[in-house]
């Protein structure tokens, strides 16, 4: 095999894939509150909801999905529109290898694009991995709740990081769809240079996924 990282947006056809990469997340840990393995039609339903405003990329080892991030909706009020929250989830061998760091600096590059503000990020603790990258990507705290929700018998934490993406202006434009974005040069360069340096990222050492 070549070792070859490839980073793209999601498609349809990627839905059980990713779900088995979300998967464990929901059985065997706090890192997300969802208690039942969503079914692969209500996953397929989320992608394709989200991803008429949000940028959904994915990234495969040898062609295998391997780690997933996207944003999201903030909330429902108008003024909100420029901010987004992120998410992202990566198969156990595949941490601490850089490509979260990739993965995200092209989520991040296509929300600018889109014309987006913030990004916020909720981590249910403890997760020291995850507080790590979003500091290391120029994440700040700006709070958290305290018992927030409870997983496997324990009452959980949550903290919560902002990454500003631009400069505040007045007056800001409404920000683009992914559908105006995604056949753009500019979207097309951002996939570019995420495929560019995961391919810069030494995978001779990484467990396989047999």
């Amino acid at each position: 095999m070549s070792n070859k990282f490839t980073i793209r947006q999601i498609t349809e056809s990627d839905t059980n894939e990713v779900l088995e990469v979300f998967k464990p997340y929901v059985i065997n840990t706090a890192i997300t509150l969802e208690y039942d393995v969503p079914t692969t039609e209500e996953f397929l339903h989320r992608i394709k909801t989200n991803t008429v405003d949000y940028p959904w990329l994915i990234c495969l080892y040898n062609n295998k999905i391997v780690g997933y991030a996207y944003a999201s909706k903030r909330g429902n009020r108008e003024g909100l529109k420029w901010s987004t929250e992120s998410t992202i989830y990566f198969a156990g061998n595949f941490h601490g290898k850089g490509l979260g760091r990739v993965l995200y600096d092209a989520l991040f590059n296509v929300l600018q694009l889109q014309g987006y503000f913030n990004v916020y990020a909720g981590v249910i603790l403890p997760n020291e991995k995850s507080e790590a990258l979003h500091k290391a990507l120029g994440f700040s705290e700006v709070g958290g709740f305290s018992k927030v929700g409870y997983k496997l018998g324990k009452w959980r934490d949550c903290k919560w990081f902002q990454l500003h993406l631009s400069k505040h202006i007045v007056n800001p434009a409404k920000p683009k769809t992914l559908q105006e974005v995604k056949d753009s040069e500019a979207f097309k360069a951002i996939i570019a240079t995420a495929n560019s340096r995961s391919r810069n990222i030494n995978s001779q050492n990484l467990k396989l996924i047999q």
